[in-house]
C-alpha cells in the first residue's frame, strides 16, 4: 500500500524506480518518474440539496524511459516493490518495439525550486510548505456542506445547483541525471447557479484555502444576477460595445492558454503569437503565475512533469507579446529553454498555461475579492457607467475554435445578459451567439476600460485557474439571438 501523501514518500518512491531502471536497463538508459498523490472531495447540489458527496484518494507512478534512441512511457498505480518493478519491465520492453526518437530533448538537470520568499519551503530542493494549507487539504464534507448550505439560504428561495470542492496533491520527480525535488499544493473552489422564473445567475470562486469561499456571498451574487436577467428582449445581430464580467473574461484567457501560447504551436505556426510585436492594447498584461501572487499562496506544484522549476511568465507585456510556453521538446525545437510548462501530454498535444493573471488597472486601495454581491461584478460596475450603448455579458460558453491562427471563435452567453444604454441597464436580454476573433478583440485601441478588481476563478472541466477583471471592448460580433 502507498504512503501517499506523508512527507518524503512519494520521492522515496521515485528514487525507488530510479534504481529499478538502473538494474535492468542500465546506465545509459535516461528515466523519468513522476510520483503524484491526489486526493479530492467533491459535495455536488441540485435543487437546492446536496446530492452527493465523493471523495477519491490515488497515488499514480508516472515512468519516461529513452534508450537505444527510442522512448516509452508507462503508469500505475500499484506501488508495491514487485508493481514498480512491472512498471520498469514493461516500460522496457515498450522502449525495444518503438520508433526511433529524433525530438527526444534529454533531461532536465539538477536545479533548485524557484520559492519566493512568500512561499517559504522546507530546503532549496523541497517545496514541501510550498504555498500550502493544511486545513484545505483535510477539509471534511461537514465543511463543504456548511458553505453550500450558506449559498442556499443567500439565495433566498430560488432555486440553486452548483458544487463545492477540496483538492490536495502531494507529488515528487526524479530522473536519473539527479534532478529530485518535491512539493505539494491545496486549493478548493466553488460554483453555483440561482434559477428565477427560468433565468439563471453564477457565481463562482477559487482560492488556495477554502476559509476563503464564502457560500453566502456567492449564493448572494447567482441570486441577485437570476432575479435581474427576467424578462429578457431579444436583439438582432451585429456589432456591439461590451463590457465582460470576470466569468466571461476567464474563457478568453483559457483559449489564449490553450490555443495562443502554446510553445509548440507557435513553432509550428499555428498560434497567432507574434513574439516582440504589439498585439494587444498597451493596457494588457498577460502573466502566468504557477506560483501564486497578490498573497494567493501558490496555486501549483514548484516544478513542471520534467522536474524544470516553475516560474511567473510575462506572456504579454503592455500590449506586447513577450513569450509563449514551452516544455523541454518545443524549447529544443525553438532553440529557447524550458519555461515550466511540462504535463503528461505535452509533447503530444503542446505545453499550456494554467495559471494566467489578466492584470486588473491599478487602483489604490483596490483588493481582490468575490465580483460582489449585486447583478453586476464590482470591477464592471465603472466600466458599465462609460458604455454608450451595449451589452453586459456575465459569462461565455460551448465555446470552439474555428480558426485557430486567428483564435476566431464561436459560442454562447449565458447566466446574464443586458442591454446598456448611457451607462445604465435598461433591459435583460437573451442569449446570443457570437463569432469573435479574442486576440482582435483586446487589440490595440479596442480596450476602452480593464476593471480594478482580479477574481481567481476555476476552470470548468479542470484545475486550472485564471485570475480575470472585467474588461470594457469596443466590438464584439453578435451573430445570432435566441431565434437562431
Amino acid at each position: 500500500m502507498s504512503e501517499g501523501g506523508r512527507a518524503g514518500a512519494e520521492l522515496e518512491l521515485a528514487a525507488r524506480v530510479i534504481e529499478l531502471v538502473r538494474e535492468l536497463a542500465g546506465r545509459e538508459a535516461e528515466a523519468e518518474v513522476n510520483v503524484r498523490h491526489d486526493a479530492e472531495a467533491l459535495t455536488r447540489f441540485a435543487n437546492s440539496t446536496i446530492h452527493q458527496n465523493v471523495a477519491s484518494a490515488t497515488t499514480g507512478v508516472r515512468l519516461r524511459l529513452h534508450a537505444a534512441g527510442r522512448t516509452a512511457g508507462g503508469s500505475t498505480t500499484v506501488t508495491s516493490a514487485d508493481g514498480l518493478r512491472t512498471l520498469v519491465e514493461r516500460t522496457l520492453a515498450a522502449v525495444r518495439v518503438s520508433p526511433v526518437d529524433r525530438s527526444w530533448p534529454g533531461l532536465a538537470p539538477p536545479a533548485a525550486l524557484r520559492l519566493s520568499a512568500g512561499h517559504p519551503g522546507s530546503g532549496e530542493r523541497s517545496g514541501l510548505a510550498f504555498g500550502f494549507d493544511e486545513a484545505t487539504a483535510r477539509a471534511d464534507p461537514a465543511e463543504r456542506a456548511e458553505r453550500v448550505g450558506a449559498f442556499v439560504r443567500a439565495a433566498g428561495g430560488l432555486e440553486t445547483a452548483g458544487y463545492c470542492r477540496t483538492v490536495y496533491v502531494s507529488a515528487a520527480f526524479a530522473n536519473s541525471a539527479g534532478q529530485a525535488v518535491e512539493g505539494r499544493t491545496a486549493e478548493a473552489a466553488m460554483d453555483g447557479i440561482a434559477r428565477c422564473d427560468g433565468a439563471d445567475g453564477v457565481a463562482r470562486l477559487a482560492a488556495a484555502r477554502l476559509a476563503d469561499l464564502d457560500g453566502a456571498v456567492l449564493g448572494a451574487r447567482a441570486a441577485a444576477k437570476a432575479r435581474a436577467a427576467r424578462g429578457p428582449v431579444e436583439l438582432p445581430p451585429g456589432h456591439y460595445e461590451v463590457v465582460l464580467e470576470p466569468d466571461a473574461v476567464r474563457d478568453l484567457l483559457e483559449n489564449f492558454a490553450v490555443f495562443g501560447f502554446d510553445g509548440k504551436a507557435h513553432h509550428q505556426q499555428q498560434s497567432f503569437a507574434d513574439l516582440g510585436t504589439a498585439q494587444f492594447d498597451p493596457s494588457v498584461t498577460i502573466v502566468d503565475e504557477p506560483l501564486g501572487s497578490r498573497e494567493e499562496p501558490a496555486a501549483d506544484l514548484p516544478f513542471d512533469d520534467e522536474g524544470t522549476p516553475r516560474r511567473p511568465l510575462v506572456l504579454v507585456r503592455e500590449g506586447v507579446t513577450a513569450a509563449v510556453t514551452h516544455d523541454r521538446t518545443s524549447a529544443a525545437l525553438a532553440g529557447t529553454a524550458s519555461t515550466g510548462h511540462a504535463s503528461p501530454v505535452s509533447r503530444s498535444w503542446g505545453p499550456k498555461a494554467t495559471h494566467l493573471r489578466l492584470e486588473a488597472a491599478p487602483v489604490p486601495g483596490a483588493a481582490p475579492g468575490t465580483g460582489g454581491t449585486g447583478s453586476i461584478a464590482d470591477s464592471a460596475r465603472p466600466l458599465v457607467a462609460g458604455m454608450r450603448r451595449g451589452l453586459l455579458i456575465t459569462d461565455l460558453w460551448y465555446t470552439r475554435v474555428l480558426d485557430p491562427k486567428a483564435l476566431v471563435i464561436t459560442g454562447l452567453t449565458r447566466n446574464g445578459v443586458w442591454l446598456v444604454e448611457d451607462g445604465e441597464i435598461t433591459s435583460a436580454v437573451s442569449n446570443v451567439r457570437f463569432t469573435q476573433s479574442y486576440p482582435r478583440a483586446l487589440g490595440p485601441g479596442r480596450v476602452l476600460g480593464i476593471g480594478a478588481e482580479t477574481v481567481l476563478l476555476p476552470e470548468s472541466w479542470g484545475r486550472a485557474r485564471y485570475a480575470a477583471p472585467a474588461l470594457h471592448l469596443a466590438e464584439w460580433n453578435v451573430t445570432g439571438n435566441a431565434s437562431g
